[in-house]
């Protein structure tokens, strides 16, 4: 018998299924009510049943949602932390933002577009080894200098990277979302 090693979701692509605010709805309202249907959580956000379901597949197929069929209905709850996975810690940080931030999808929508392209992920790789200058990291990622200003701009706006007389630095972030997204950017 053999068995399979779980996925695990790379960060960029569970960032851009994060960057929409109605399947933030989504996950906040199972997050809120664990054990939802597709048709209530259709009904609750007002949208059709495929639209519904192919959303909340993609918050599963990311690990932030995990599925359980009961006779012909499909309920979903939030990943567990206990799963010890990324994405279970993801979400884990998620219920956090939901709870106590005043405005949740705002917030979320802003950290998760920092991490929306796989090389903002390298660049913050490069940046959290030690500061380098643009130079070194377009040496380091081969990515060009244009590209690379265009991906820094997106990463210092959103509060993961500063620049300190040239050099550009990793920024330790004290919220449990972006240090979460963080910790997953370099790991």
């Amino acid at each position: 018998m053999t068995t399979t090693k779980p996925l695990q979701p790379t960060l960029w692509r569970t960032c851009r299924v994060l960057a929409n605010r109605t399947r933030l709805q989504m996950l906040m309202a199972v997050f809120q009510q664990p054990g939802q249907t597709v048709s209530t959580v259709a009904a609750r956000l007002n949208l059709s049943l495929p639209v519904a379901s192919m959303y909340l597949r993609a918050l599963e197929a990311r690990g932030l949602l995990v599925a359980r069929r009961v006779g012909r209905q499909v309920n979903y709850r939030a990943a567990s932390v206990e799963a010890a996975t990324p994405s279970a810690e993801i979400a884990a940080a998620l219920k956090s933002v939901f709870r106590n931030e005043n405005i949740p999808l705002e917030t979320v929508l802003k950290l998760a577009t920092a991490f929306t392209h796989p090389r903002r992920e390298e660049i913050y790789r490069a940046i959290h080894a030690r500061p380098r200058t643009l130079l070194e990291i377009q040496t380091f990622t081969g990515i060009s200098i244009p590209a690379l200003v265009r991906h820094l701009r997106k990463l210092k706006s959103r509060g993961f990277v500063g620049c300190h007389s040239g050099y550009y630095v990793a920024i330790s972030r004290a919220d449990a979302l972006g240090r979460k997204l963080a910790q997953v950017a370099v790991a």
